[in-house]
Order: structure tokens, then C-alpha cells, then sequence
């Protein structure tokens, strides 16, 4: 939210404030890439094994690989192997699953920003529907819906 106020376009999966931002932008001013939410769960219900998906995808193969090398810790070979390790064999938040229609969601954004005046288009219309998430409103929110309070004239 605090990005899209500087005109930056939501990437992001259909979780958290995305579906809100989603909402208040509109499909054609945000990127969503992901499984939906029944999809989660019948991945998760079926044993999500996510090594498969590391085995089966050279180009996530090769990104995940890269962990395991110095490419980004010169001179430290395996320094992020754990996290390349935590992703083929636990991956909690399904980010493998994910990755193939990221690729694809990075393709649309491409293409979109060599549209420089559609870029710029959909960037103030993420600015300008930025309002509902003023921390006004979300104090609001917080005083009618969570901590039921009452106002108190002074």
C-alpha cells in the first residue's frame, strides 16, 4: 500500500491487502500470479512434495541452484544452500508451486512497461485508489470492528 502510494503497481499473490488493493485498483492495474485459495488447499490436502516441481522446471532449477553457489555471497559457495533446501524440500509457503505463473505474471509486466503512457496510467490510478487505506480508516476499522470502543466526546 505504502508502495502503491509512490505509484509503484502491486506483484503479488490473491493473500493479505493484495485482495483489497485488488478491489480498489482493478484487475487491469495490478498483477496477480499464484494459486487461488482452493487451489492451496487441494495442493496442500494432496501432499504438496515440492522437490517435484525443483525437478521438473530447469529455470526454477537453475534459480534455486544458484543458492547453493557463490553467485551471491562471492568467496562462500553454499552460504544460502539452506534456504535452497528449505524450498525443495519444505517450501511452507508453496513458493515453487508459485513460480511458473510468476514467470508468466513477469511476462505481462514487461510487456506492460514498454506502454510508457499505460504504465504511467495505471500507476496514478493505483496512486489515487490508494484513499481506503488511509490510517484513518483503518483506525476506524480497528475502533468499531476489533476493539468495539465508543467515542468519548472531550
Amino acid at each position: 500500500m505504502k508502495l502503491a502510494l509512490n505509484g509503484a503497481l502491486t506483484v503479488g499473490t490473491m493473500d493479505g491487502a493484495n485482495v483489497e488493493i485488488r478491489e480498489e485498483v482493478g484487475d487491469e492495474n495490478i498483477f496477480i500470479f499464484g494459486l487461488s485459495v482452493d487451489e492451496v488447499h487441494d495442493l496442500k490436502a494432496s501432499h504438496y512434495i515440492p522437490s517435484k516441481y525443483y525437478e521438473s522446471d530447469p529455470l526454477l532449477k537453475a534459480s534455486i541452484d544458484l543458492l547453493y553457489s557463490d553467485e551471491f555471497t562471492p568467496g562462500e559457495p553454499g552460504r544460502l544452500g539452506s534456504i535452497a533446501d528449505n524450498l525443495i524440500h519444505h517450501d511452507p509457503f508453496l513458493v515453487l508451486a508459485d513460480f511458473e505463473d510468476y514467470v508468466r505474471a513477469q511476462g505481462e509486466i514487461d510487456k506492460a512497461y514498454s506502454d510508457k503512457v499505460g504504465w504511467a496510467r495505471k500507476a496514478i490510478i493505483n496512486t489515487a485508489s490508494m484513499g481506503k487505506f488511509s490510517s484513518d480508516r483503518s483506525i476506524r476499522d480497528y475502533v468499531d470492528g476489533i476493539w468495539k470502543l465508543e467515542k468519548v466526546s472531550v
